[in-house]
């Protein structure tokens, strides 16, 4: 669907943060599964193991475990994002605009479960998930812009990200604002936290749940050499961080400089503006402590930009912005 017309920006001079390098990791061999659609930006995979994902037209693909071909469950209106299967097997889904959403995978019906926080539109209802009490926690990237401008936000360079809380009555609050375009959320094993991606940021981050710390923000990793975007829990507790891009060297030297430059390079075509390099990057981290266990970075002439990732029966699955597929790999 072509985006609708540019909203104007409000760009802010901004200082990116320095870049600590990630240890080199090794390549990997890519099975790549067509979809009849494009951008496939998250996967999950249901007690079933079979894998869902939504393509940009909002039609939500389940890809059953035997390998059978993609199957079109629902079609939302927006465009869906993070995806979450709830403790109750239904599926959450961020969609932009319109909100977050709940589908029932048998039925195929879907119901909206927030469109409205403080009394404005969720405009960019970025990644979704649920603590082990059963409170859903997602993120909003921007309340700037919608999923077809994202790189209007990232042009502003404004803190207008957030995560919220969404009780059982319905009940939504604010957990933390003033995120820089905040992204991929997922539980640790134990779950005394989330962890939650700030892509702007390059950095994640731990949203405390329990004890002493509960309801505060802690660093888990910061100064990314990329930029982070949806986050998943492997089965020994490690964090999967998709990695959708490395550095933009002329964004990077755009953002502490003159905000009206900004302004209007925003006005100027799609292809003039700078552009996200295809890779198949993915990075797995201690919960603790921050440090890489495990990961990918390679090329694929079918498939690159990885926006969601989850492992299941002994595979890295993974979704994309840059392709008309998922794809998998050996569990690095």
């Amino acid at each position: 669907m072509p985006p609708s017309k540019k909203p104007p920006i409000d760009p802010v001079r901004w200082q990116p943060p320095p870049v600590d390098p990630l240890p080199d990791l090794p390549s990997a061999e890519l099975t790549v599964v067509p979809l009849p659609g494009n951008a496939p930006e998250d996967v999950v995979v249901d007690a079933d193991g079979a894998v869902w994902t939504g393509v940009d037209d909002g039609r939500i693909l389940r890809i059953p475990a035997d390998g059978a071909d993609p199957v079109v469950v629902a079609t939302t209106e927006g465009r869906p994002l993070g995806l979450h299967v709830a403790h109750d097997s239904r599926i959450l889904v961020c969609t932009s605009p319109g909100g977050l959403r709940s589908l029932d995978p048998a039925g195929g019906t879907l119901e909206t479960l927030v469109a409205e926080v403080d009394d404005r539109r969720l405009m960019f209802c970025s990644n979704v998930t649920q603590s082990p009490d059963g409170t859903i926690y997602f993120t909003e990237s921007t309340s700037a812009f919608s999923y077809a401008h994202f790189k209007g936000a990232v042009m502003e360079a404004r803190p207008r990200g957030s995560l919220f809380r969404r009780d059982a009555d319905g009940t939504v609050l604010t957990a933390a604002a003033g995120l820089y375009f905040a992204n991929g959320v997922t539980p640790t094993a134990d779950g005394s936290a989330l962890v939650f991606a700030e892509t702007m940021g390059r950095r994640l981050s731990k949203f405390w749940l329990t004890g002493e710390r509960a309801g505060t923000v802690t660093p888990l990793r910061e100064n990314l050499p990329g930029h982070p975007d949806n986050l998943s829990t492997g089965a020994d507790g490690r964090i999967w961080c998709a990695m959708v891009s490395p550095l933009n060297a002329a964004a990077e030297w755009l953002a502490p400089r003159w905000p009206a430059l900004r302004k209007l390079l925003w006005k100027l075509p799609d292809r003039l503006q700078p552009q996200i390099k295809p890779e198949v990057w993915a990075v797995a981290f201690d919960p603790d402590n921050g440090e890489v266990v495990a990961g990918l970075r390679t090329e694929h002439p079918q498939f690159g930009m990885v926006t969601g990732l989850v492992e299941a029966g002994g595979r890295l699955w993974m979704g994309c912005i840059g392709f008309p597929a998922v794809a998998h790999c050996a569990l690095p």
